[in-house]
């Protein structure tokens, strides 16, 4: 480093520490309500912390000694703004987003131009059923002025709301919408910019893929601007409209580029992703979350483990044995799983079967020469905790891969361990007292966790879940059931502590298209059986 390098460094360095680090004799001799102005080095220097790692109820910030400028709020500001063709899975993947960032706590909303559309149109057209709209393929028609001014309003007005949104205490906004054109998305840009907190986001979803495409406009079919509409002019409407729009379509490059903004192209629903200067944790978080995604059919079990010894004497935490009872419950699960794997191997040979016959329809001359799909592999994971180890210990490792994971373990309640709740309250009336009011944010002291740490501990679970196209059956303990759940349900975070998953109940996740669908099977202890409720 050269010496004027180095003394410009120490300049800065001695400016930041004296002012933010430590009290000058100027300082201490003033009023306490009057301080020095801060120096550019320390507005800089604070400006660099609001984009760093940001965990809600995790990461805490301390910027030095003293009282701090408030410069905006504590975290930083993000908008997702989607592009894409119509009936190319934007909608999916803001729902998926959506759900995951507010999961991890962030306030999260989307904010969809075509819902806004069809309220507009509903309150300008009096005389139209409930529901319905009267934008047929022609009003999205690039040459018809009239309305292409109405979608551009209509665009930048759920903008304004989004802005405004943010500024009320949001964190992530997302304006989902088709986006398509340079112009359009060189407006949101610049009206973005004008917020200096805020950072801009593009996502472009693209589908190469008709198999998924047909399925995207079947879907289409079946929302609010079809509704109650023939199925075979619905289908020629919306086609058109896809036409449309794809006379005007630019998809995202050059001029993002030349803007230095973030964007992201998920191609086939993350089979091929293009990411461009991606900056931030939250941006770095959205892309990595929406690469692991997919739509493969498959099965996500969940249970708890079999009753404990700790379960019997109301004790948390601790690392005891199954019971009898315990043991009698996971001898049924094993043969319960086997059952639902072979039921799935069943029918996903039927399936084959039935696209086959249809695919010989659509073509008279079709042979295929395809084996039959290979059937799924099944895991089953649990928590490096004896009593999941000793609930999964009957499953046969040639038909299941097993597994013990050091984050599906339950919440660790540091000094109140092994502990009942009464003993807490008893000991530790404060402690017991915080928990009762908070449970979301409480930390059990002694190094314990929250749920919000088990929240983040868990997160590469979800992430894999996401990912892998497996069936698995999990066994875990009662907070991270709880978390898991309220990640697939979309539970909001002010119930997650309180959600009821008693023992001894298995739960299967079924990801589709526009959601989780949520099964619910309960031992019966007497006629040693799984019901479905």
């Amino acid at each position: 480093m050269s010496l004027l390098k180095q003394n410009l460094f120490n300049d800065c360095y001695n400016e930041i520490n004296g002012s933010i680090g430590s009290k000058s004799n100027d300082t201490e001799n003033k009023p306490n309500n009057e301080t020095e102005p801060f120096s550019p080095y320390q507005l800089s220097y604070l400006k660099h912390h609001r984009y760093s790692l940001d965990l809600p109820g995790i990461v805490q910030s301390k910027l030095g000694a003293g009282p701090q400028p408030q410069v905006g709020d504590a975290g930083p500001k993000l908008v997702v703004v989607m592009v894409g063709l119509p009936a190319r899975g934007k909608s999916y993947i803001t729902k998926k987003l959506k759900r995951y960032l507010t999961w991890l706590q962030y306030e999260t909303k989307v904010f969809n131009v075509g819902n806004l559309r069809r309220h507009t149109s509903i309150n300008n057209n009096n005389n139209n059923p409930p529901g319905s709209t009267s934008h047929s393929f022609s009003f999205f028609d690039p040459h018809n002025e009239q309305a292409k001014q109405l979608r551009e309003h209509l665009a930048m007005e759920c903008l304004d709301e989004l802005i405004d949104w943010l500024k009320k205490g949001g964190r992530i906004g997302i304006h989902d919408a088709t986006n398509s054109s340079i112009t359009r998305r060189t407006r949101i840009m610049k009206r973005i910019q004008r917020e200096s907190s805020f950072k801009i986001l593009f996502i472009e979803s693209i589908c190469t893929d008709k198999r998924v495409l047909e399925k995207n406009i079947a879907l289409k079919l079946s929302g609010p601007d079809y509704k109650n509409m023939d199925p075979e002019e619905a289908l020629n409407d919306f086609r058109k409209r896809i036409a449309n729009y794809e006379k005007a379509y630019e998809t995202i490059g050059e001029q993002e580029e030349l803007e230095n903004i973030q964007y992201c192209k998920l191609i086939n629903v993350g089979k091929k992703v293009i990411a461009h200067n991606i900056q931030g944790f939250l941006s770095g978080q959205c892309i990595f979350y929406l690469m692991n995604l997919n739509l493969v059919d498959r099965r996500i079990w969940i249970t708890r483990h079999g009753e404990s010894t700790d379960n019997t004497l109301g004790r948390i935490g601790g690392d005891s044995s199954l019971s009898e009872r315990g043991r009698k419950f996971a001898a049924c699960l094993t043969k319960f799983i086997k059952m639902q794997k072979d039921l799935f191997r069943q029918k996903q040979l039927e399936k084959y079967r039935e696209e086959l016959k249809e695919e010989k329809k659509r073509y008279l001359n079709f042979s295929s020469s395809e084996p039959e799909p290979p059937e799924r592999n099944f895991l089953v994971w649990t928590s490096m905790l004896k009593r999941t180890i000793e609930t999964v210990e009957k499953f046969d490792s040639k038909e299941f891969d097993v597994m013990h994971i050091r984050f599906l373990n339950e919440i660790y309640a540091g000094a109140c361990e092994e502990m009942t709740y009464q003993q807490i309250e008893e000991e530790y009336p404060e402690e017991y007292a915080a928990r009762k009011s908070n449970k979301l944010y409480y930390r059990y002291p002694g190094m314990g966790e929250s749920y919000l740490d088990v929240i983040h501990r868990v997160n590469p679970l979800i992430i894999e879940l996401e990912r892998m196209t497996d069936n698995i059956l999990i066994v875990t303990h009662r907070v991270v059931l709880r978390i898991v759940l309220a990640y697939f349900s979309d539970v909001e975070k002010e119930k997650v502590p309180h959600m009821d998953v008693p023992l001894h109940t298995v739960y299967c996740l079924q990801p589709k298209a526009y959601g989780t669908e949520l099964l619910k099977w309960v031992w019966d202890e007497n006629e040693d059986m799984f019901f479905q409720e």
